[in-house]
């Protein structure tokens, strides 16, 4: 028999071995999910996903995730049509990037309608969200973990309470419907990326600025403020960042698998409500720290924001999207 034909045996003998002792053993490769995200391995979004591929890899159901993280495999907002395509298997992932798509994703980053963390989690479950999501399952996608993050203003210049506190100043707005909001007041905008803020507030260019808590540290913007209004029980800025999920992929894992990575993403979510508090905290005592006087609105103060949100950034909202107006009113109903 020729040295090919000799090779050609030993290799099916081989793989027969092999098939013989996987199904003995009960050893299967485990199926490998991409996960993505544009953040560093220390932002608690990170964890987030990572809490996920730790659950998963003890529930042991031949299920692993790679993450990549920092823009890696996808840009920011480049992530939610591979998503939805199947392209890609997981994201964390700000739902307003795609509100190009489908507008009605920006009413989950929209002034005042959500006011606290705990405000927050009951909206999770609201009808509200029930809208926000069924749109996420008939674009491609499923939510496994609910994630709200909440920010505040800082000034250059004065505590920003009253609208009319903000009036004259240029501030930077994170997103459309803020910048509403605060033309509304009297204010200017400017348009940047939070990693621009310091920069923009130490040249001038900016007097006042609204971002995450977790952007106010990272980015130490508290060396160029005088006050912080932190986001306390009335915040005006909340961000809606799940982890999702492609439907294909899920519709493709057996029930055990699908069970899990329920799970996983309810354990992921129940970190992220608490973490995303402690990160209010630490900002609250980093700017403190640094010498600047942090205040809190009341609720008198907040109702007098949301006034002109009501006339800004919630009428155009309601004026462009399909159904926006009935969208608000069930966010607004959720108490």
């Amino acid at each position: 028999m020729s040295a090919k034909k000799l090779f050609g045996v030993a290799s099916a003998a081989a793989l027969m071995v092999g098939v013989a002792t996987a199904a003995l053993t009960g050893a299967v490769e485990a199926k490998t999910l991409k996960a993505s995200h544009q953040w560093n391995t220390k932002d608690v979004r990170h964890q987030m996903v990572q809490i996920v591929a730790d659950e998963l890899e003890k529930a042991n159901v031949d299920l692993k995730i790679k993450i990549y993280p920092s823009k890696s495999l996808y840009k920011p907002k480049e992530q939610w049509a591979p998503v939805t395509k199947g392209q890609l298997d997981i994201t964390a992932f700000p739902l307003a990037y795609a509100a190009s798509r489908h507008p009605e994703f920006d009413a989950t980053l929209m002034p005042g309608l959500v006011k606290n963390h705990d405000h927050a989690a009951r909206l999770n479950d609201s009808e509200f969200m029930n809208d926000i999501k069924k749109i996420v399952d008939d674009a491609g996608a499923i939510v496994i973990a609910d994630g709200w993050l909440a920010g505040g203003f800082a000034s250059k210049k004065n505590c920003i309470l009253d609208p009319k506190d903000i009036s004259g100043q240029v501030s930077r707005a994170a997103g459309k419907a803020f910048e509403q909001m605060l033309v509304g007041a009297g204010a200017s905008t400017a348009s940047m990326p939070s990693s621009e803020i310091y920069t923009a507030m130490q040249t001038g260019v900016l007097d006042a600025a609204i971002t995450s808590s977790g952007s106010f540290v990272s980015y130490r913007i508290f060396e160029q403020t005088k006050c912080l209004t932190a986001p306390g029980a009335n915040a005006l800025w909340f961000m809606y960042e799940p982890i999702i999920m492609s439907k294909k992929t899920f519709s493709k894992l057996t029930k055990e698998q699908q069970d899990a990575v329920m799970v996983a993403g309810q354990k992921a979510e129940e970190f992220f409500f608490t973490a995303a508090k402690e990160m209010d905290q630490k900002m609250v005592e980093e700017f403190k720290k640094a010498g600047v006087e942090v205040v809190e609105m009341t609720d008198a103060q907040a109702d007098a924001w949301r006034a002109i949100a009501k006339e800004t950034s919630y009428k155009e909202f309601g004026k462009k999207v399909e159904g926006g107006d009935a969208l608000i009113e069930k966010a607004l109903a959720v108490k």
